[in-house]
């Protein structure tokens, strides 16, 4: 037995969620050893857990929480057991729980982290929410989810997604085919949010009644939206007159949410990001939430939070380098 060692045993009272819970050849267990330096087996409907005082708490914590998902009816896979990790490390009053998440018609959706947790609540609670950082962080799969529940539970009418199509410039007229054909591609991935959370003829039913739209940022001059939830998607390719005209769509009774990634800013050189500019122009507003992710809140594939970090260590070396140069 390991020096200065405990040992915990837990308990389940559904056997046939244990298979989730402990994962492929429990592969899901395999991982929580590695990364809290326990050891756990498992007998029959118990899980004894050996190790650090430190470790077997956190052990079984993240086990806790993950069982009592499943029997909410939440998956379990590889970034859900991250996610209940990272719970347990964190402070009581950091942690998330039943209360942050969403159900749509498909699936119900929880968070994968403080942040995630932070930007729910702030969805729930602001008027106009930045959601900022790195592809793979939630920031726009949880703002759909968000813009659902509002709209089955009668909180708005309608919902509105869009994005800057063809990097910044809306150069929709060099394209191939009717105007549905030279947008879809930009806005497949608002399309993709909403499948995976309302069933498909959900989907076209409510798109064909205008329920809910999809639209490129061209489309939103000269509106107002009242009762909806709208969202910005992309929102680092608009030019800050861009920024500014959406922004002022906000009507009665509507949400607004803004994703971006502004280390992905495709506008000309020298054109400074509208999603920049607003952030620094509504900074101390009121009623305004902005939550900023990083590398850490990514639930893609592991590697994703891998490649992420290696761009932002190439691009501060490529900036080092060329300050270095200015200063010769």
């Amino acid at each position: 037995m390991i020096e200065d060692s405990e040992r915990v045993q837990m308990q389940f009272d559904d056997n046939s969620l244990l298979p989730q819970l402990y994962g492929d050849r429990d592969r899901h267990l395999e991982h929580i050893e590695r990364e809290l330096g326990v050891s756990l087996v498992s007998r029959g409907n118990k899980l004894a857990i050996t190790g650090p005082h430190q470790g077997t708490d956190a052990a079984r914590s993240a086990i806790s929480h993950l069982y009592k998902s499943l029997k909410r009816g939440n998956e379990i896979d590889a970034a859900a057991v991250d996610a209940a990790l990272k719970n347990a490390g964190l402070q009581a009053d950091q942690r998330w729980g039943e209360s942050d998440e969403i159900r749509t018609r498909k699936r119900r959706i929880a968070p994968r982290g403080a942040n995630q947790a932070a930007y729910l609540r702030a969805l729930r609670t602001n008027e106009l929410v930045f959601g900022i950082g790195p592809a793979g962080t939630g920031k726009t799969y949880l703002a759909v989810a968000m813009a659902i529940d509002m709209l089955m539970s009668g909180s708005v009418e309608r919902i509105v997604l869009s994005r800057p199509a063809v990097e910044a410039g809306e150069r929709l007229g060099f394209l191939p085919g009717d105007m549905r054909e030279k947008v879809d591609p930009y806005l497949r991935p608002l399309y993709d949010a909403l499948h995976d959370m309302l069933p498909g003829d959900q989907v076209i039913k409510r798109l064909s009644s205008g329920e809910i739209e999809i639209a490129p940022l061209a489309f939103m001059r000269g509106r107002t939206l009242a009762n909806a939830f709208v969202i910005l998607d992309e929102a680092q390719n608009t030019t800050a007159v861009q920024m500014k005209m959406f922004l002022t769509r906000l009507g009665e009774g509507s949400r607004m949410a803004v994703t971006g990634d502004l280390s992905q800013v495709d506008l000309p050189r020298g054109t400074k990001s509208g999603l920049a500019d607003a952030l620094e122009t509504l900074e101390g507003e009121s009623g305004i939430g902005v939550i900023h992710f990083n590398d850490a809140d990514i639930v893609r594939h592991a590697l994703v939070a891998r490649i992420v970090r290696a761009y932002d260590r190439h691009d501060r070396k490529t900036r080092r380098k060329k300050d270095d140069a200015e200063d010769v």
